[in-house]
């Protein structure tokens, strides 16, 4: 069981591990208006339920989880007033020293390999933070986002740190730009994580991306420059030109496979 506390509002996690590695949390934080709080499932850092607090009611991940077995929320309810009494007991008995705030690692990247047209989902995934206090803004060409969006539960970390997704359906077209906006008190100031612009690479069937970076572009030159020379060109310029060409002809060229991740969006 731990505590966390920043500017007056403490933080209580609490979890045991069963069989499999099945996992139960209780994440309580009070704050200015209400408390707030989770409680979950999970087996192999995959969540299996959480409890709406709310609606009093199981939610499971995926809905066919539920046809083979069931939770009753009012377990979860039970449990969450153990915890928070446990909470008031333990902030009387503190010295209420200040928890340090781990600011998050956040990472964008498409479901989907990006095509024209097609629909397609960008995950926003924050990862190793503390305490379970965050928020996440999708941005579409520099305006918010609401429609569509989702995000999961606080997910817990073997080092008491958690991990958090969000999600935003879009279509991909030319010239959009997509920013996650994160806010956490282990950040000085609200921190973006861009997603774009985006080119078509090739024709309109091919795979959408930026345009190659220059680094990569001269390590395709300097192969291609070893092959042309061995192969009897002398004349040094036009080796570097034709390697040149043939190096972005390369990256650019459609595939029967998409290109790697890396190539194929800029995170």
């Amino acid at each position: 069981m731990d505590l966390w506390s920043d500017s007056g509002w403490p933080f209580l996690c609490a979890g045991g591990r069963g069989r499999g590695a099945l996992l139960w949390q209780s994440v309580l934080a009070p704050g200015p208006h209400r408390d707030t709080g989770e409680f979950m499932f999970e087996f192999d850092q995959d969540e299996i339920f959480y409890v709406d607090l709310e609606r009093k009611e199981t939610v499971w991940r995926l809905p066919d989880f539920g046809k083979f077995t069931s939770f009753e929320a009012q377990g979860a309810l039970g449990n969450m007033a153990v915890l928070k009494k446990n909470m008031e007991i333990i902030i009387q008995r503190s010295n209420r020293t200040r928890a340090q705030n781990v600011p998050p690692e956040v990472t964008v990247f498409p479901e989907d390999p990006v095509e024209l047209g097609e629909p397609n989902v960008l995950i926003c995934f924050v990862d190793k933070f503390s305490p379970p206090v965050l928020r996440m803004t999708w941005l579409k060409n520099g305006q918010e986002v609401t429609e569509g969006v989702s995000e999961t539960d606080f997910y817990p970390r073997p080092d008491n740190s958690f991990r958090k997704f969000s999600y935003l359906p879009f279509l991909p077209s030319q010239g959009d730009f997509y920013d996650c906006r994160v806010e956490h008190w282990g950040l000085p100031e609200p921190f973006t994580k861009h997603w774009g612009k985006l080119q078509p690479l090739g024709s309109p069937n091919t795979h959408w991306g930026v345009l190659p970076d220059l680094p990569v572009t001269l390590g395709y030159a300097h192969l291609f420059g070893l092959f042309f020379w061995g192969r009897g060109f002398c004349n040094p310029i036009i080796v570097l030109l034709v390697s040149l060409v043939f190096s972005y002809g390369a990256l650019l060229l459609p595939s029967a496979s998409p290109l790697p991740m890396e190539l194929s969006c800029r995170i």
